[in-house]
C-alpha cells in the first residue's frame, strides 16, 4: 500500500512539473512523441506525425498545450505562438561550428565558449566535400545568427546558429559624466552571458587610457561606442605650449579651447587673447609646428 502511494506521488509530481516549450524542436524521425517535449515521461505517446513527403511540421502552441492537458500535463507554457518540429539533418556540422567558435574568439579576447549549436534552415541530406564558410561581420554582437556555406558550384546553404558563452564586461557603478576618465572609481568588471549588444563591449581596460564619450547611465555596459581615448588636454585648462627651432626653444602657458588626445590639433588662447593651433604632445603639453 505504501509503495503504491509513493508511486502515485511521483507520477503526480512528474505530470504537474512546470515546463516551457521552445519554439523549435529537432526530431530523429517523422514521429513526434511527448518525450520530444518533456523529459522522463511515464507513458510516452506519439502526438504528431510529420508527413513522409516533408521534413518539418508547424503546429499551434495552443493546440499542442490542449493536447498535452488531455494526457495530464497541465502546468505547461509556451514561449511562442507556433512550434516547429524539424527532422534532424544527418550531417556533420562540426567544421561549421568550429568556424563560428573561432569567429567569436577573434573578436572577444576573454570569451568563454561552452557550446555552439548549428542547424540548417531547411533539411540538408548531405554536405559537399569542398565548401567555403561565410558569416556577417557584425554577428559577434549577438548569441544567434546566420552562417552560410558556398559550394564550388556557387550554391549557398544557410544555417542558423546559437552560441552559448560568457564574457567579462565593464559596467558603470553610477552615472558617468561626459569626458570622465574611466577607472575603478566609476566602473566595475562583471561576467555575463552573451546575449545581444548594441555595440561591442570594451575589452581589457587599461588605467589612464579611456574616458566617456557621452553621459553613461548607471549599470550600463561600457562599450567601444560610448568611450574614447583619454584626452591628455582638457578644455578650459591651462597647458604648456612650446615652440622649438634649431637655435632656440620657447614655451608659454595658454588656455585650451578643446579637448585633445595625443597628436591631435587643438585651439589654444594666449594671455593676449590671440588664438593658435597646436598639436598635443603629452599631459597638458602641446607644440607649435
Amino acid at each position: 500500500m505504501l509503495l503504491k502511494f509513493i508511486l502515485f506521488i511521483l507520477l503526480t509530481s512528474q505530470i504537474n512539473a512546470s515546463y516551457t516549450l521552445k519554439s523549435r524542436y529537432f526530431v530523429e524521425s517523422n514521429n513526434i512523441f511527448i518525450s520530444t517535449l518533456i523529459k522522463d515521461v511515464s507513458q510516452d505517446k506519439i502526438i504528431y506525425k510529420i508527413p513522409p513527403s516533408r521534413h518539418a511540421k508547424k503546429v499551434s502552441s495552443k493546440q499542442l498545450l490542449n493536447k498535452l492537458k488531455k494526457y495530464g500535463y497541465k502546468d505547461i507554457t509556451s514561449e511562442s505562438r507556433y512550434i516547429k518540429f524539424i527532422i534532424k539533418s544527418p550531417i556533420d556540422s562540426s567544421k561549421i561550428a568550429l568556424y563560428v567558435k573561432n569567429y567569436y574568439l577573434k573578436r572577444y579576447e576573454t570569451i568563454e565558449i561552452k557550446d555552439v549549436e548549428i542547424f540548417p534552415r531547411s533539411f540538408v541530406a548531405s554536405l559537399p566535400d569542398d565548401y567555403s564558410i561565410h558569416i556577417r561581420e557584425k554577428n559577434y554582437l549577438s548569441k544567434s545568427g546566420i552562417v552560410s556555406i558556398k559550394t564550388l558550384k556557387n550554391k549557398k546553404i544557410f544555417f542558423n546558429y546559437n552560441i552559448f558563452a560568457k564574457l567579462p564586461v565593464y559596467m558603470s557603478k553610477d552615472k558617468i559624466k561626459k569626458n570622465s576618465e574611466l577607472s575603478s572609481a566609476n566602473i566595475t568588471k562583471k561576467s555575463i552571458i552573451l546575449d545581444k549588444f548594441m555595440s561591442k563591449p570594451l575589452q581589457n581596460l587599461k588605467a589612464h587610457s579611456f574616458e566617456s564619450r557621452y553621459n553613461i547611465k548607471k549599470d550600463r555596459i561600457i562599450s567601444v561606442k560610448n568611450t574614447q581615448k583619454l584626452s591628455l588636454v582638457k578644455k578650459n585648462s591651462y597647458i604648456q605650449v612650446s615652440v622649438n627651432s634649431k637655435n632656440m626653444s620657447i614655451s608659454f602657458s595658454a588656455l585650451a579651447l578643446d579637448n585633445g588626445q595625443i597628436n591631435e590639433t587643438i585651439r589654444v588662447q594666449k594671455s593676449s587673447g590671440k588664438r593658435l593651433k597646436v598639436i598635443v604632445t603629452g599631459k597638458n603639453q602641446a607644440e607649435i609646428r
